[in-house]
């Protein structure tokens, strides 16, 4: 099976929505293509049974036993046939379906980190909703069918040349009828695709008012503004149902049709069928294949317009992501030497240096102070420098790879715990345990690293979360580890073993530790200690609790004199 998502989703072409899926296409052609071929050889298969079946059946009228046995054997082997290429054929196209919305939630998710800031003064929160809800499922649709509707027009051309030759009144009644109906059906799409674009630009400002109002309730309040601004939002709302209402009417619409005419079609053919078996101008095993394609044909008509709608709706949704991505950054990244491997990261605002290569601590006398250098050394705030450039002016990418910030904020996400803390499977996670102490913890699951984490990892105590995440960030395995109060909810026991450890799994890393505990200083080979923001005092934990009153009275938790 294929591993989703990909490490490197690749550069999207986000020139215009078919190019994007495009793109898509081809970043999974061979997948793609093979499903084609089996959505070809199942449903190509599946229009030569009916007949099969009328040989089948003229046979035993005209008591050929050794016939009729013969065309049993081969409608069997063409069904073992069928059946598995329509397996293969599923298990592809579910893939390429996978395949395409992971990387559709990959390049946004890129393309928001890029953005930062900026993102919410240039994009509404529903627009960023949308996209990751219902946009995704469209676009892998629109990829999904490419196999499907090849294989249905497939099946509608091997239907139209087999009646051709048994009968050209009916071969001709599926040749024209066949555009007949997709011409209907195409023209119901594209009203009910306006209608839905408008549904879903409606939607998406709906959804960023409500999160704005949950944001400034307070305010609202204190103003007086509650009544006003709940008002405006409930006569939006009901705008967004009449839209929706009128959505759904043509979609209604286009259920019927798919359904009726289709069924009308195979009204007529079986009505011209049994007029021809009647004036004996077909056999009783024709009459009875040109039943069974009448029917058959129903499932690759539906085939084809749902092709359509999907396409179409893909095509819609594709639009919205291209937006998304064509969002420029308020001041974009310049042209910038990227710092080889080893260089220094500091902080000149506080005046903390991070020597490469070294486990460093910081003790602030406000924790608070400590976080904000940890934002700034891991670039979610302006400031820090590494090698002497600017992080600012270095691409996001670069310094995410770089750069990892761990901090309690972080959380557990829903699903199997080994692909939480090890997507990739770099074979870096027993050694990462190990050195978070939560070893123990995996042993204590039902099925280890196989077991399902619940949202948030809420089945988790406070303790076990911090360890699982030190172990996800040592998994990692950066070039300069940023880690804010690790084991800040740890038995002392405990947190010594992960002081001890840690040191060595990150021997010749660059570690940045942001804690006041004296069992993870003792570790550590040089700590800074701040003052208002600023560093006043730095050396080993031991020099420090020697030379500096202020410093162990901060670790050591004595009472101001």
């Amino acid at each position: 099976m294929r591993r989703l998502p990909v490490p490197d989703p690749g550069l999207p072409d986000a020139r215009s929505a078919t190019r994007f899926l495009s793109w898509l296409v081809r970043r999974s052609r061979m997948t793609i293509i093979a499903a084609v071929a089996l959505a070809a050889a199942w449903m190509g298969f599946q229009s030569l049974v009916p007949a099969m079946v009328g040989r089948a059946i003229d046979a035993a009228a005209e008591e050929r036993g050794r016939a009729l046995l013969g065309w049993g054997l081969v409608l069997l082997a063409v069904g073992v046939v069928q059946a598995l290429t329509g397996i293969s054929r599923h298990r592809l196209q579910t893939a390429n379906w996978l395949a395409a919305a992971f990387r559709t939630v990959q390049v946004t998710v890129r393309q928001a980190n890029r953005l930062g800031s900026s993102l919410p003064r240039r994009l509404e929160a529903g627009e960023v909703v949308a996209i990751g809800t219902s946009d995704i499922t469209h676009i892998g649709g629109a990829v999904d069918v490419a196999s499907r509707g090849t294989g249905a027009l497939l099946a509608v051309g091997t239907v139209t040349v087999l009646l051709l030759h048994t009968s050209v009144p009916l071969g001709m009644v599926v040749l024209i009828g066949v555009p007949a109906l997709m011409a209907v059906v195409g023209g119901l799409i594209k009203p009910l695709h306006a209608r839905q674009q408008l549904y879903r630009e409606q939607q998406g400002r709906l959804t960023g008012q409500a999160a704005d109002l949950v944001t400034g309730l307070r305010v609202l309040r204190g103003v007086g503004g509650e009544t006003t601004m709940v008002a405006r939002y409930r006569a939006q709302s009901q705008a967004l149902r009449a839209a929706g209402v009128r959505t759904a009417t043509v979609e209604s619409l286009l259920e019927a049709a798919q359904v009726l005419l289709p069924g009308t079609f195979l009204v007529l053919v079986t009505w011209l069928g049994a007029r021809f078996a009647a004036e004996e101008r077909i056999t009783v095993g024709q009459l009875v294949s040109f039943y069974a394609y009448a029917a058959f044909l129903v499932a690759p008509l539906r085939q084809l317009t749902d092709s359509l709608d999907k396409l179409t709706r893909g095509h819609v949704s594709a639009r919205r992501v291209v937006k998304m991505l064509k969002l420029a950054r308020n001041l974009p990244d310049a042209p910038v030497a990227i710092p080889p491997p080893g260089e220094e990261l500091a902080d000149p605002e506080s005046g903390v240096r991070v020597l490469p290569g070294r486990l460093t601590a910081i003790v602030a006398e406000d924790q608070a102070d400590a976080a904000r250098i940890a934002d700034r050394l891991g670039r979610y705030a302006d400031g820090a420098t590494l090698g002497r450039v600017p992080l600012g002016a270095l691409p996001l990418p670069v310094v995410r790879e770089r750069i990892l910030v761990a901090e309690n904020e972080a959380r557990l996400f829903s699903g199997q715990l080994r692909a939480d803390l090890d997507p990739y499977r770099s074979g870096r996670l027993p050694a990462a345990l190990e050195a978070a102490a939560a070893q123990d913890i995996v042993d204590s699951l039902p099925r280890g690293l196989d077991s399902v984490v619940a949202e948030r990892g809420r089945t988790f105590s406070g303790g076990q979360q911090q360890r699982l995440r030190l172990a996800r960030a040592l998994v990692a395995d950066p070039e300069i580890l940023i880690l804010v109060e690790p084991t800040n909810a740890v038995d002392a026991h405990t947190e010594a073993r992960i002081a001890e450890r840690l040191r060595a799994v990150r021997a010749g890393r660059t570690t940045v530790i942001c804690t006041s505990s004296p069992l993870v200083l003792g570790h550590a080979d040089r700590v800074l200690y701040l003052e208002e923001g600023r560093v006043v005092a730095a050396g080993t934990h031991h020099e420090l609790l020697k030379s500096e009153p202020r410093y162990a009275r901060a670790v050591l938790r004595e009472e101001q004199p």
